[in-house]
């Protein structure tokens, strides 16, 4: 096994590894993001007095929850490129073929799957919050756009916050999937630099490394993260 394969030098793939690396972050980030978003409206759906809004959101976490996350990604990755083909076909008769995005595509589609999962966890920590508190800030006169903002959500999202730690590891390891769109993220890097040198156990287990790496101080931010919100509740408990 030759670990100078792993230097930073010109003959080295420690470089490549570590664009990688910067990738898989980048993805993760963007599509954890994005799946918060998609988590609180769809929590907030299910959560509404409106049947059509509470099945939209049921029906959004039971069809990418039961879907596997490899067919999420091709279905975007191939589904994109076909829908905007047809669309610029049929508005300025343009039949070739268009490439969509890798990036975009690995964030579209882990971003939905972190969302689906972000959801009941959203929803569990929107739950947790006394309704007497929204009854208060209703009783002195708040609006109710401001009594989610200001008083539900921040608190929801303190509940929430463990259950979001889980779902933004997963996040960060699904992103090993997304090398089958040719985005170069570590997975994808490892596979390249395995077949150009022919040392499969050592890139390999370089990428095991680099997750292993990203989860563990993903854990110990998350852990601060979980102290700085129970900081004052902490101090009250005592």
């Amino acid at each position: 096994m030759n670990l100078s394969l792993l230097s930073f030098g010109p003959e080295g793939w420690g470089g490549v590894l570590l664009t990688g690396a910067v990738m898989t972050l980048a993805v993760s980030v963007s599509a954890f993001l994005l799946g918060i978003v998609l988590g609180t409206a769809a929590a907030l759906a299910k959560l509404s007095r409106h049947r059509f809004l509470r099945g939209v959101g049921i029906t959004y976490t039971t069809v990418v929850r039961g879907i596997p996350e490899l067919l999420v990604i091709y279905l975007f990755f191939f589904g994109t490129s076909s829908l905007i083909m047809a669309i610029v076909k049929a508005v300025f008769g343009y039949a070739g073929y268009i490439e969509v995005d890798a990036f975009a595509v690995a964030v579209l589609a882990l971003g939905l799957i972190s969302g689906a999962y972000s959801t009941e966890v959203i929803r569990g920590g929107i739950a947790s919050v006394s309704k007497g508190q929204m009854e208060a800030a209703a009783a002195l006169g708040l609006r109710r756009w401001m009594i989610w903002l200001r008083i539900l959500l921040p608190q929801a999202m303190r509940y929430a916050l463990p259950g979001l730690a889980n779902v933004w590891q997963l996040t960060l390891k699904d992103t090993a999937l997304i090398s089958v769109t040719g985005l170069a993220e570590i997975m994808r890097t490892a596979f390249v630099a395995a077949g150009a040198t022919r040392e499969p156990f050592l890139f390999y287990a370089a990428a095991a490394l680099l997750y292993l790496l990203l989860t563990w101080g993903s854990s110990r931010f998350f852990g601060k993260a979980e102290t700085v919100a129970n900081r004052g509740f902490a101090a009250r408990a005592k």
